[in-house]
Protein backbone atom coordinates (compact mmCIF):
# COMPACT_ATOMS: atom_id res chain seq x y z
CA UNK A 1 0.00 0.00 0.00
CA UNK A 2 2.85 2.40 0.82
CA UNK A 3 4.26 2.21 -2.69
CA UNK A 4 0.86 3.08 -4.15
CA UNK A 5 0.48 6.14 -1.97
CA UNK A 6 3.84 7.88 -1.64
CA UNK A 7 3.89 10.84 0.71
CA UNK A 8 0.45 10.41 2.24
CA UNK A 9 -0.65 13.40 4.22
CA UNK A 10 -3.53 14.15 6.51
CA UNK A 11 -3.47 10.94 8.54
CA UNK A 12 -4.90 11.17 12.03
CA UNK A 13 -7.12 14.14 11.36
CA UNK A 14 -10.01 14.10 13.84
CA UNK A 15 -12.63 15.24 11.31
CA UNK A 16 -11.93 12.14 9.23
CA UNK A 17 -13.60 10.04 11.97
CA UNK A 18 -16.81 12.10 12.11
CA UNK A 19 -18.22 11.03 8.77
CA UNK A 20 -17.33 8.08 6.59
CA UNK A 21 -15.42 9.19 3.51
CA UNK A 22 -17.71 6.89 1.55
CA UNK A 23 -20.55 9.40 1.92
CA UNK A 24 -18.61 12.01 -0.05
CA UNK A 25 -17.37 9.32 -2.44
CA UNK A 26 -20.92 8.34 -3.38
CA UNK A 27 -21.76 12.00 -4.04
CA UNK A 28 -18.66 12.43 -6.23
CA UNK A 29 -19.24 9.16 -8.12
CA UNK A 30 -22.78 10.31 -8.96
CA UNK A 31 -21.36 13.65 -10.13
CA UNK A 32 -18.57 11.98 -12.16
CA UNK A 33 -20.64 9.06 -13.50
CA UNK A 34 -21.08 10.19 -17.11
CA UNK A 35 -17.38 11.08 -17.46
CA UNK A 36 -16.28 7.78 -15.91
CA UNK A 37 -18.68 5.82 -18.13
CA UNK A 38 -17.37 7.63 -21.21
CA UNK A 39 -13.76 6.71 -20.33
CA UNK A 40 -14.76 3.11 -19.54
CA UNK A 41 -16.46 2.75 -22.92
CA UNK A 42 -13.44 4.30 -24.65
CA UNK A 43 -11.15 1.75 -22.94
CA UNK A 44 -13.46 -1.05 -24.12
CA UNK A 45 -13.97 0.21 -27.69
CA UNK A 46 -10.27 0.91 -28.25
CA UNK A 47 -9.45 -2.61 -27.06
CA UNK A 48 -7.19 -1.36 -24.27
CA UNK A 49 -8.90 -3.65 -21.75
CA UNK A 50 -12.13 -5.55 -21.22
CA UNK A 51 -11.96 -4.61 -17.52
CA UNK A 52 -11.45 -0.89 -16.82
CA UNK A 53 -10.76 -0.02 -13.19
CA UNK A 54 -11.05 3.45 -11.69
CA UNK A 55 -9.08 4.47 -8.63
CA UNK A 56 -10.75 6.85 -6.16
CA UNK A 57 -8.42 8.55 -3.69
CA UNK A 58 -7.80 11.73 -1.73
CA UNK A 59 -4.01 11.62 -1.75
CA UNK A 60 -1.75 10.72 -4.66
CA UNK A 61 -1.32 7.26 -6.10
CA UNK A 62 1.11 5.79 -8.58
CA UNK A 63 -1.24 3.74 -10.74
CA UNK A 64 -3.40 4.75 -13.68
CA UNK A 65 -3.87 8.21 -15.11
CA UNK A 66 -5.77 11.11 -13.55
CA UNK A 67 -9.03 11.76 -15.38
CA UNK A 68 -10.90 13.81 -12.75
CA UNK A 69 -8.87 15.95 -10.35
CA UNK A 70 -10.59 16.91 -7.10
CA UNK A 71 -8.64 20.18 -6.86
CA UNK A 72 -9.63 21.28 -10.36
CA UNK A 73 -13.26 20.21 -9.92
CA UNK A 74 -13.65 21.33 -6.29
CA UNK A 75 -14.75 17.86 -5.19
CA UNK A 76 -13.55 15.45 -2.49
CA UNK A 77 -12.13 12.62 -4.60
CA UNK A 78 -9.69 12.30 -7.50
CA UNK A 79 -10.40 9.56 -10.04
CA UNK A 80 -7.72 7.80 -12.05
CA UNK A 81 -8.31 5.37 -14.91
CA UNK A 82 -6.53 2.05 -15.04
CA UNK A 83 -7.08 -1.52 -16.20
CA UNK A 84 -7.24 -5.03 -14.83
CA UNK A 85 -3.97 -5.71 -16.64
CA UNK A 86 -2.15 -2.86 -14.87
CA UNK A 87 -3.48 -4.05 -11.50
CA UNK A 88 -2.07 -7.53 -12.20
CA UNK A 89 1.23 -6.08 -13.46
CA UNK A 90 1.61 -3.95 -10.29
CA UNK A 91 0.78 -6.94 -8.07
CA UNK A 92 -2.42 -5.47 -6.62
CA UNK A 93 -4.38 -8.38 -8.06
CA UNK A 94 -2.35 -11.52 -7.41
CA UNK A 95 -1.94 -13.92 -10.39
CA UNK A 96 -3.79 -16.69 -8.53
CA UNK A 97 -6.75 -14.31 -7.94
CA UNK A 98 -7.13 -13.15 -11.57
CA UNK A 99 -9.88 -15.61 -12.48
CA UNK A 100 -11.83 -14.94 -9.27
CA UNK A 101 -11.62 -11.19 -9.90
CA UNK A 102 -12.79 -11.49 -13.52
CA UNK A 103 -15.59 -13.88 -12.51
CA UNK A 104 -16.90 -11.24 -10.07
CA UNK A 105 -16.27 -8.27 -12.39
CA UNK A 106 -19.57 -6.67 -13.36
CA UNK A 107 -20.54 -5.38 -16.81
CA UNK A 108 -18.50 -2.20 -17.39
CA UNK A 109 -21.36 -0.71 -19.40
CA UNK A 110 -23.56 -0.83 -16.28
CA UNK A 111 -21.12 -0.59 -13.34
CA UNK A 112 -17.95 1.31 -12.66
CA UNK A 113 -15.29 -0.80 -10.98
CA UNK A 114 -13.75 1.51 -8.40
CA UNK A 115 -10.67 0.74 -6.32
CA UNK A 116 -11.25 2.95 -3.29
CA UNK A 117 -8.15 3.95 -1.33
CA UNK A 118 -8.49 5.36 2.18
CA UNK A 119 -5.82 5.58 4.91
CA UNK A 120 -7.22 2.42 6.54
CA UNK A 121 -6.82 0.36 3.36
CA UNK A 122 -8.33 -0.20 -0.06
CA UNK A 123 -11.07 -2.27 -1.65
CA UNK A 124 -12.94 -2.80 -4.90
CA UNK A 125 -16.48 -1.45 -5.23
CA UNK A 126 -18.83 -1.95 -8.16
CA UNK A 127 -20.96 1.18 -8.34
CA UNK A 128 -23.92 1.24 -10.76
CA UNK A 129 -24.35 4.04 -13.26
CA UNK A 130 -27.70 5.64 -12.60
CA UNK A 131 -30.37 4.52 -15.04
CA UNK A 132 -31.19 7.30 -17.46
CA UNK A 133 -34.66 8.13 -18.73
CA UNK A 134 -35.04 6.97 -22.34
Amino acid sequence: MEELMPGRTGEGQPEAKRQSPLVSLEKDLDFYASSIREVALEILVEGISAAPIFIAHQHSVSIGEVILDRKELNTEWTIQASTFEEFVEKGIIQPEKKEVFLKNYKKPEEYMCVFVIVPEGANFVFYPYKKREK
